[in-house]
Order: C-alpha cells, then structure tokens, then sequence
C-alpha cells in the first residue's frame, strides 16, 4: 500500500475516465482493477490475439501494460490539469507470460514535481501452483510531470 498523497482529491475518477480513452489498452483487451494513491493494477487476460509464436503473451504486450500500469501509478499523484509521458523504461521479462490472467502492478516509488520513478511487476498464477504467484516481468519506469499542454492533460 502507498504513503503517498494524491495532489487531486478526484484522482480516481480522472485515472479511470483516461484509462477509458486509451484506444491501446482496448486493443489488447487489459482492465483497470485499482485505483490507489501511487498505485495502479490493470488486469490482462491471455489470449490468442495478443500471443507470440509459442502461445506466450508477447513481451511488447506486456511491456505496454506495465507502462500503463506504471504512468498511471505516477497519474493518480498529479495535479488535475497535469498529465504523465514516459520517458524511459527498463523491462526484466523473468518468466514465459502465460496467464490465463495477467496483472500488471504499478508502485509509485518516488513521486517528484517533474519526474517519478515508478516500479512494476507483472504476476499470475504460478503454472505448478496456482495457489501461488508468479512474477513475469518487472519494470522500472522513470515519468515526466506535463502541464500546461491541452494535448497532454490526465
């Protein structure tokens, strides 16, 4: 859980209506689950549109989630009439994708005016025990602050 406090009160209302108008994360079918201070989860499910050749959700999917996950997480502490661009990323991509759900978790671990760090792991069920988590990936993203641009606003 996150310390950190939201800069608007309707964070979530402002997270949730531009993950909706996010035509990418429509496209390859993943949902917003939560919506905290710092914190996001959106949720991926495994499916042959979005596989590589192996039947493995494909490492960019993956990779686009957790930037999604990851620039919302840096969203939900910024100002209302600010919006969040990703500048850098570095991906670990630590076991085969295989679902049958994905979930892509977004942790604000330092929150600044201009730039955020923000870390993120991709889990699902461990594939010997279900019972169990895995991790598929983890992403370290580093997320600009944009204000004052009508072309990039929350």
């Amino acid at each position: 859980m996150s310390s950190h406090q939201p800069a608007d009160p309707a964070y979530a209302e402002r997270v949730t209506a531009s993950f909706a108008r996010q035509s990418a994360m429509t496209t390859i079918g993943a949902r917003l689950l939560a919506v905290r201070p710092g914190e996001v989860e959106i949720e991926l499910p495994h499916g042959p549109g979005i596989c590589q050749q192996h039947g493995f959700v494909h490492a960019g999917i993956v990779s686009t989630a957790l930037d999604s996950a990851c620039g919302y997480a840096a969203a939900s502490l910024m100002p209302a009439d600010a919006g969040v661009l990703t500048i850098e990323f570095k991906v670990n991509l630590l076991a085969p994708a295989r679902g049958p759900v994905i979930r892509m978790v977004g942790r604000v671990t330092k929150a600044g005016r201009t730039i955020s760090v923000v870390d993120g792991q991709a889990l699902q069920p461990h594939p010997r025990d279900p019972a169990q988590t895995q991790v598929v990936a983890t992403m370290t993203a580093t997320v600009m602050t944009v204000s004052g641009r009508d072309d990039v606003r929350g």
